[in-house]
């Protein structure tokens, strides 16, 4: 977002001793009066059933938009123009990492699987589905300059989900497996999207053959374990810092401080090494959480834990309200030279292979976990593949930014490339503001909040008490009640495999409880071993989460 584009036909200020450009004032004045407008109306509207906060963002930015064309005369509606780099290296990081900073760990690690069954394995079939489509499809519509990689990227463009509009309506205590699985994957599909949008920019399509396809899976795979290690060792990082110097007992600013520029330095570096960015602030989110946040003081904690969620929330608002008044751009619209049929026929098709790409994988990767791991407690039924699916299905700021990437600038000037930005930005705007007002009623409808909570949530599994007796015991017969016949012992072993084999992620998560209270905590700190604060909470509660 440029700031130096403004509008046109804006009034000078006569005498002003403002070393600033005067649009550039006006125009952050206005945009900034807007966010604090969209912050109040989301707050009067926060019970309704058909409207959320990325919603009324984007139909404020709408109606702002429309203000400034008519005050233009047609002649342009830029307040602030969108810049696909500002997007990527200022306002999704604090997103992302309030995200992980947030995130019940609990929870997540133990659906960590199928998270990224349906975020990675999940992704791919939509891209190939979609980028299929779209190159037989959207040809027959009349679009023939696009070429082979501009296919590729719209499979990776419109395969980017932004579920921001469901996590506003799930709730983590009442549908906890849902918000896991639905929050995880987000993360995940637009950290996926993005590799692949990257891996088509840089593929040969003269010498495509087995050994290409083969590199771009082992470039995935080495970009997500590495980007993640980065994560993780700059979250410890700042553990063992903040634990060995402790700078609360001298400054709480230096404290705070340094938690928010490590995490913002773990995405630069990811960036500079051509890593997952939002992998790497994503799992430093969570180490921070883990390690970090328990020690520092109570002041230090209040202050990162609101913080975080409140530059995640204006970052959000900022998005979503400039998506709306950047779609209004009377200059994209006039560089397609294309009819409304042409609109509506390919902006339709987008959209049908956003439905279908997510059908695709969403209820037959369900079933598949469902056939392998066929007891009930841990089954995804109907209803809720139906909620993931429809949580997917919203498209976002990631889709535009990417969009803009692809087919603007000075090697992209064609007509065709105007029409498929336009198109996006009609995806865009009808998922966000058609499926995102209709999310709330009809997950209510779906789930039925008010009835019995349902038993298929996979938090339902053995507990870590019965893991303790089988798995680090000897087995005593005394224990088991039943006498001191050693016939017991096999049957006690064969139990303990078919734990370990049923209920992988529970029992994973039991041996690195062990691993981290005997080695991990004392070094890196944590709840129970931090330096005692008077009046400091335990954190108990948030160890839970």
């Amino acid at each position: 977002m440029a700031f130096h584009e403004t509008i046109q036909e804006l009034p000078s200020l006569q005498g002003s001793s403002s070393f600033f450009d005067t649009g550039t004032v006006i125009a952050l004045c206005v945009f900034f009066a807007l966010l604090c407008v969209c912050i109040i109306i989301g707050h009067l509207l926060e019970e309704n059933r058909w409207a959320n906060e990325s919603i009324t963002a984007l139909l404020l930015g709408l109606c702002a938009g429309v203000v400034v064309l008519l005050i233009s005369k047609g002649k342009s509606s830029k307040i602030l123009v969108f810049n696909e780099d500002l997007f990527f290296l200022y306002l999704l990081p604090p997103i992302i990492f309030n995200a992980g900073f947030q995130v019940k760990k609990k929870q997540f690690f133990k659906n960590f699987t199928t998270i990224l069954m349906f975020g990675v394995f999940g992704t791919v079939i939509s891209f190939c589905l979609a980028s299929l489509g779209a190159f037989y499809l959207i040809k027959k519509i009349g679009v023939t300059s696009l070429q082979t990689k501009d296919y590729l990227a719209i499979g990776a463009i419109f395969s980017a989900t932004d579920s921001v509009c469901t996590l506003q309506v799930l709730n983590q205590d009442e549908t906890p497996f849902l918000y896991s699985v639905v929050f995880g994957e987000g993360v995940v599909n637009d950290a996926t999207s993005i590799v692949l949008f990257n891996a088509v920019q840089t593929l040969d399509f003269n010498n495509v053959d087995t050994l290409t396809a083969l590199k771009l899976v082992g470039n995935f795979l080495y970009l997500f374990v590495t980007s993640t290690l980065l994560g993780i060792v700059a979250g410890l990082l700042s553990a063992f810092i903040i634990k060995m110097l402790y700078f609360g007992r001298h400054s709480t600013d230096r404290e705070v401080a340094l938690v928010m520029i490590m995490a913002y330095l773990s995405y630069m570096l990811a960036e500079l090494l051509n890593l997952s960015g939002i992998l790497t602030i994503f799992f430093c989110g969570i180490v921070m959480s883990h390690y970090t946040w328990h020690n520092v003081t109570e002041s230090s904690r209040r202050t990162t834990k609101h913080g975080f969620a409140t530059i995640s929330f204006i970052a959000e608002t900022f998005i979503f309200l400039y998506v709306g008044m950047d779609a209004l751009d009377i200059d994209k619209w006039k560089g397609s030279h294309a009819s409304p049929g042409t609109y509506i026929a390919v902006s339709s098709t987008l959209l049908a292979l956003v439905l279908i790409g997510r059908a695709a994988f969403v209820f037959p990767l369900a079933n598949i976990k469902n056939f392998v791991k066929r007891r009930d407690s841990t089954r995804i039924e109907f209803r809720q593949q139906f909620i993931m699916w429809w949580a997917g299905l919203m498209r976002g700021a990631v889709t535009i930014a990417l969009s803009y990437n692809q087919f603007s600038g000075s090697e992209n000037t064609s007509p065709d490339s105007a029409l498929m930005i336009t198109c996006t930005i009609i995806v865009v705007l009808f998922s966000t503001v058609v499926f995102g007002s209709i999310t709330k009623p009809l997950i209510e409808t779906v789930m039925l909040r008010h009835a019995k909570p349902l038993t298929s949530d996979v938090t339902d599994n053995q507990s870590l008490e019965d893991l303790r007796i089988l798995f680090l015991e000897n087995g005593d017969p005394s224990d088991q009640g039943n006498g001191s016949s050693s016939n017991n012992q096999p049957a006690q072993r064969a139990s303990s495999l078919r734990l370990l084999i049923s209920n992988p992620t529970t029992t994973v998560h039991y041996f690195w409880r062990k691993f981290d209270d005997k080695f991990m905590r004392p070094v890196f700190g944590g709840r129970g071993f931090v330096p005692y604060v008077p009046s400091s909470p335990t954190g108990e509660a948030d160890e839970a989460s």
